[in-house]
């Protein structure tokens, strides 16, 4: 790790406006160690990055941002990673543009772990969410760390499901890794904390903006060894996600679903370009050569076992399981739901019933 003055000057390089990460990448390149950047006078500036820049980088103010994040890196849990330090995850080396600094809550190592991403919509059907949930502690138990975006849906469920296992779960966070968003996975934010890890690449107290998102899928990608698409819409963040997966070299999974979903399209055009189709855990885990038993599915039991036959497994009205059952109307309202309370079914929007695997 580096010391105190090291990481004080990463921080102020990495803070000056209008510098990316390939222009700071090009100014280490020239210079060795931000400190010397620092150091720089114009003319040599000048000779890597055009003159606004440089005049940028000469008339920075160190400020109260810099020993904002100082006091913030010195507390127990907390941990700024740059490009030269031992404990940077190796993996994101390999991709085009890794960022220069991590800001980290929780256990640094685990982003060095071997890790899958797992990501999917944010309206995620019942059964998509119950997928993530499954999918991700079946690839935890097996000792992969989960990863994903924290937000809503399907996100949520894969650090649910990989908490559960010994793997764990890391989040990639679209704001600084000081601000929970959304609000309402405060929460879960604490948990993956406490068990995982937070991880941001965007300075402390970095709001939420729509940019921000799609520039920290190539790190939630980057991290892992592939990527698992669990739902999605054809307009999905969640398939930027997997093109650059794809674009970096890691394996693309994805989960069939339904003809009639929107959520399933997304999935089925990535099958489509190449994306390798699985239905279970084991099928992800196969493939990426980790030899695991294949989960038993123990056969559905109990009340309404012959209506869960006829329902199939696409969303349908109570309307269209009267007719296929044969059965009365209020015994097919009752049987619905029992199982709805047993939780092999769920309503959805329109009086829609969905069953659930």
């Amino acid at each position: 790790m580096n010391d105190s003055g090291d990481l004080a000057a990463w921080i102020e390089l990495s803070l000056v406006p209008g510098l990316g990460g390939g222009r700071l990448r090009s100014l280490l390149s020239a210079f060795g160690l931000p400190a010397n950047v620092l150091r720089a006078t114009r003319p040599q500036l000048c000779r890597v990055v055009p003159e606004p820049l440089a005049e940028s980088i000469l008339g920075r103010k160190r400020g109260a941002e810099v020993d904002k994040a100082l006091r913030w890196a010195d507390k127990p849990g907390h941990a700024v990673l740059t490009l030269a330090d031992g404990a940077y995850p190796k993996q994101l080396l390999e991709i085009p543009d890794p960022p220069a600094l991590l800001y980290v809550v929780g256990e640094s190592q685990l982003l060095s772990c071997r890790a899958l991403a797992v990501v999917g919509s944010r309206n995620a059907t019942p059964q998509g969410l119950k997928n993530a949930h499954a999918f991700a502690r079946a690839l935890s138990d097996a000792g992969l760390a989960v990863v994903s975006g924290l937000a809503l849906g399907v996100d949520s469920e894969a650090h649910r499901g990989g908490l559960e296992g010994r793997g764990s779960t890391f989040a990639v966070l679209g704001t600084g890794v000081d601000i929970t968003y959304p609000r309402r996975n405060a929460p879960l934010a604490g948990e993956i904390a406490s068990r995982g890890a937070l991880v941001s690449e965007f300075p402390l107290g970095t709001e939420p903006y729509a940019g921000n998102f799609p520039r920290r899928n190539r790190l939630i990608s980057g991290l892992a060894k592939g990527c698992l698409v669990v739902e999605a819409a054809m307009d999905s963040g969640s398939l930027i996600t997997a093109r650059l997966a794809a674009d970096q070299g890691r394996e693309v999974f994805a989960i069939p679903g339904s003809i009639h979903s929107p959520l399933s399209k997304g999935c089925h055009a990535l099958i489509k370009q190449g994306a390798k189709l699985v239905e279970s855990a084991h099928d992800v885990l196969e493939e990426l050569g980790l030899a695991v038993r294949p989960p038993e599915e123990a056969p559905d039991a109990g009340v309404g076992h012959d209506l869960l036959d006829k329902m199939g497994y696409d969303p349908c009205d109570i309307n269209e399981i009267v007719a296929r059952s044969g059965l009365p109307v209020e015994a097919v309202s009752a049987t619905l739901l029992q199982l709805e309370l047993d939780g092999k079914i769920a309503g959805l929007p329109g009086g829609l019933y969905q069953r659930v695997r």
